[in-house]
């Protein structure tokens, strides 16, 4: 198969030649190393290849719905038991996952060939892909740009035709983020609707929820309904589907109640180009015969991104307290990046009554988000307040590498909140929109609509009531139908 009929088929399409054998996994597989072989020295979106293992899987059994088809995992949001679990930390450079993760076992039940882990910033905390241990993950559409984070290697896979879907991981934005800025289609599911175990019972206190970036929005539907559901021990799990993912794609939904929101959820200011790309959205949408109503949300922003990014800090002292376990190694600060031991300082310093109010203030907002959709059906919003950054826009800068480092040697209880609380203030601007259905649960897709003057893709976000994801998937489908974007490819899918 070469690349330009590769580049034609979504992963069901592919599992379908194969179960009718007009094609062999081990050519998939070929088609699928010799695209991420010209285009991944560009951009840097694949850390670890399992070649010769994904050879001898493909001249075995063809089984699951998703036989024989190539696949690439993010190195964070599970693991894959025999292979390095780095986490895009130096901590963990040298880390080999003892077992699957209940997700990555059932990746391998649906038969997916998987050939290699894609890169992720430490511990998936930034949304931006620019780890210290691998170095920065490049934008197929532009490659002095961001695919952004934290699944930013799994995207810019997929934008650049290396696999047609990949694993991610959402805990603040880090599916739907990417997929706006590599123009894919990009699903976080309702909490507890993906299993996390046997090792985590939640990530970040219930914000992470693990899924797929994909080309097609069927794939992300039937990659869905392969893998979902609590496994064994799960804290609780989300309401249950009334029917298959993928039927509801190609079924247009009953005239919806439709709010729009252009304001920054938790920010300050939008980009014109995407405000116009949610205009323009919620314009197809209204087309359909759906009513859209324009609507400011009912949360209190100041509060939620502390709450946010105390919770952040949380589940960042125990990562590094994992790393510490997994290793042996007393955690030292050279170890981890500056960000990372600053949130791991703060969450030391905090104590539990604060993280009591900030899981508090998130209730409210859960409470407010829950009335707001007994309103109305779906909430479109950008995805993203301005269009993907440039590599390395958004690290820090030296001044605010010597505060952290004046903090490190000498933590001050009263400096680690006082900086926290500017981080809150300040660090969310451009990736404001998505963290807010993290922290109540709700699906939320990003949808590839729009694009910037300079061409670069614009996300447009797209929410539903908790536990509706057959909602969005039909409104996605029909969005796809008026505007198809499969064959959108960046332009280093067919130039490398």
């Amino acid at each position: 198969m070469d690349r330009d009929e590769y580049l034609t088929h979504d992963a069901l399409s592919l599992a379908s030649l194969v179960a009718s054998k007009k094609v062999s996994p081990g050519a998939l597989l070929r088609a699928a190393m010799a695209q991420r072989d010209r285009v991944n020295p560009k951009i840097n979106a694949v850390i670890h290849h399992f070649d010769e293992a994904a050879a001898r899987r493909a001249e075995g059994p063809v089984e699951g719905r998703f036989g024989g088809v190539p696949f690439l995992v993010k190195d964070l949001d599970g693991a894959l038991g025999g292979a390095p679990l780095c986490m895009g930390s130096r901590s963990l450079e040298h880390f080999v996952a003892p077992e699957d993760s209940t997700l990555f076992s059932r990746y391998r039940r649906a038969g997916l060939n998987i050939f290699g882990k894609t890169n992720t910033p430490e511990f998936g905390i930034l949304a931006m892909t620019e780890p210290a241990l691998f170095g920065p993950t490049r934008n197929p559409w532009h490659l002095d740009h961001s695919p952004c984070g934290s699944s930013g290697g799994s995207a810019a896979a997929v934008a650049a035709g290396i696999v047609p879907v990949a694993h991610g991981g959402d805990g603040g934005g880090s599916i739907r983020i990417p997929a706006s800025a590599c123009g894919l289609f990009g699903m976080k599911p309702t909490r507890g609707r993906m299993p996390l175990g046997p090792e985590v019972g939640e990530g970040w206190h219930g914000f992470v929820v693990p899924h797929v970036l994909s080309r097609s929005v069927r794939d992300s539907a039937a990659f869905l309904d392969e893998t979902h559901g609590a496994d064994e021990g799960a804290p609780y799990t989300a309401p249950p589907p009334r029917g298959a993912f993928l039927d509801a794609v190609s079924r247009d939904p009953k005239p919806l109640r439709v709010a729009l929101c252009t304001r920054s959820i938790l920010g300050n200011d939008t980009a014109p180009a995407c405000v116009r790309a949610a205009e323009e959205a919620a314009a197809l949408v209204a087309s359909f015969g759906h009513a859209v109503e324009v609507v400011a949300l009912p949360i209190a922003a100041a509060e939620l991104r502390l709450a946010y990014l105390t919770v952040v800090a949380a589940g960042t002292a125990s990562a590094v307290a994992h790393a510490a376990a997994r290793t042996g190694r007393s955690p030292r600060p050279e170890m981890f990046e500056p960000t990372t031991w600053f949130l791991s300082q703060v969450a030391h310093a905090l104590s539990a009554a604060e993280l009591e109010a900030a899981r508090d203030a998130i209730a409210r907002a859960q409470r407010s988000m829950g009335r707001f959709f007994s309103k109305y059906d779906l909430l479109i919003t950008p995805t993203l307040a301005h269009p993907p950054s440039r590599v390395g826009e958004l690290a820090l800068k030296p001044v605010e590498e010597a505060g952290l480092a004046l903090l490190r040697r000498a933590p001050s209880r009263t400096l680690l909140k006082l900086t926290l609380e500017s981080l809150a203030a300040n660090s969310l601007e451009k990736t404001p929109n998505t963290m807010l259905f993290n922290m109540t649960g709700q699906p939320a897709m990003s949808v590839p609509l729009g694009a910037s003057p300079e061409g670069l893709p614009i996300g447009v976000q797209f929410a539903a009531p908790l536990g509706d994801e057959e909602l969005l998937f039909s409104v996605a489908g029909q969005l796809e139908r008026a505007n198809p974007w499969f064959m959108k490819l960046a332009p280093l899918a067919t130039s490398a």
